[in-house]
């Protein structure tokens, strides 16, 4: 791990690995918090590392003091799953296995990435990049010059993180320093297509739809791209367009992030955006065959089963809208809008009693976050004498 001031982190992800781990190797970049001290009070052993605008030079710094035969790498504000730890110990037992890439959750209700965090302790697997950074060009010529290994992909999330809320990213100032790293990276690498995507993506979070997609499309015309950095340049460019209402443009991006040759469950993303637009186009055939997919790829992903259910609706199939309706409901018990348009269903039906009880839990909970739809739902409901 690489840290810096994560004293209110770093307990509950060196819990995560407690027990699993045979060693806990820490590099701090510069806290002044307790940091330190929970680490060693984990049995971490600590190092120090002067701080220098490069992420990968830091993360490299920390394998160095790594002993073991295999590594995993964490951050302070994610935790190893405990379900996983089975099917890993299981799969660094295979002898053709070089690394591991494993699914990681990013915070609620957004879809899961790929990566590249468990890898044999070779010299020659070391972090590129000094953003966003990654193994996976180190383990990339391994497998050109020594194709007997594997990289072995992990069903199932095996990290949770949640480090990337609006709190978090004001909090520690993400958003600057990530794009000043990547700034400089992409004067010295113009047209590096993972850079391009990352920094591209960035701007456009940032509402710098131009800047952003003019990267996003300097990455296409790179001469040699990898499929994940396909699928992302695409997405991206997808989101892009649709947010300028161009939605032929968007569609399109849409459908290539689709096509690409990597795992499906990086495709969650592209399907669930894609269903979206053909539901606000009035294609809902094609937004159900969309959002199908989604829920396919992730049963656990409670807005594609709330889309699928709005669809399904829409198309006149109550029963199945309600299924769906419950089952977000079931994943998320928060899910106030869930709530609302199942009691909209039920009462369709003529369930008045459980349609009233739905309405209840959503204008409880629309209040509870603090939505005004909760105050106009309980007064449209008076009106209707339904409360």
């Amino acid at each position: 791990m690489i840290v810096k001031d994560e004293e209110a982190l770093l307990p509950q992800c060196l819990e995560s690995v407690h027990g699993f781990v045979d060693e806990m190797i820490v590099v701090d970049t510069g806290s002044a918090d307790r940091t330190i001290d929970i680490a060693r009070a984990f049995g971490a052993r600590v190092y120090s590392f002067d701080w220098c605008d490069d992420f990968s030079a830091a993360r490299n710094e920390s394998l160095k003091y790594a002993r073991g035969e295999w590594i995993l790498v964490l951050d302070a504000d994610e935790v190893l799953v405990p379900e996983i730890v089975p099917t890993l110990k299981q799969a660094i037992q295979r002898q053709d296995a070089l690394a591991i890439t494993l699914l990681r959750q990013e915070v609620e209700n957004h879809p899961p990435s790929l990566i590249s965090r468990v890898f044999r302790n070779r010299s020659d697997i070391r972090f590129t990049r000094p953003y966003h950074e990654l193994v996976d060009d180190a383990i990339m010529t391994i497998l050109n010059q020594e194709p007997h290994w594997q990289v072995l992909e992990l069903p199932g999330v095996a990290i949770r993180h949640g480090g990337y809320g609006a709190e978090a990213i004001a909090r520690r100032r993400k958003v600057d320093r990530a794009r000043t790293i990547m700034e400089r990276y992409l004067t010295a690498n113009p047209n590096d297509s993972y850079i391009c995507n990352k920094l591209g993506a960035l701007y456009i979070d940032c509402g710098n739809l131009p800047d952003g997609m003019e990267l996003l499309q300097r990455g296409l015309q790179s001469p040699q791209v990898e499929p994940p950095v396909l699928y992302e340049l695409h997405y991206h460019l997808g989101s892009a367009y649709r947010q300028l209402n161009q939605t032929a443009q968007a569609e399109y991006h849409y459908q290539r992030a689709t096509e690409q040759p990597i795992s499906t469950h990086l495709k969650l993303g592209a399907y669930h955006n894609w269903g979206s637009l053909l539901q606000q186009q009035g294609n809902l055939p094609g937004a159900k065959t969309c959002f199908q997919q989604a829920v396919e790829i992730a049963p656990n992903f409670a807005p594609g089963h709330f889309n699928l259910g709005l669809t399904l609706k829409a198309m006149g199939d109550l029963e199945g809208a309600i299924a769906h309706y419950q089952k977000a409901i079931q994943l998320n018990p928060n899910y106030a809008d869930a709530y609302q348009n199942l009691g909209v269903a039920l009462l369709k039906q003529g369930q008045v009693m459980a349609s009233v009880n739905a309405f209840r839990q959503a204008i409880a909970l629309h209040k509870q976050q603090g939505s005004p739809e909760g105050v106009r739902l309980e007064q449209t409901l008076r009106e209707m004498r339904l409360l």
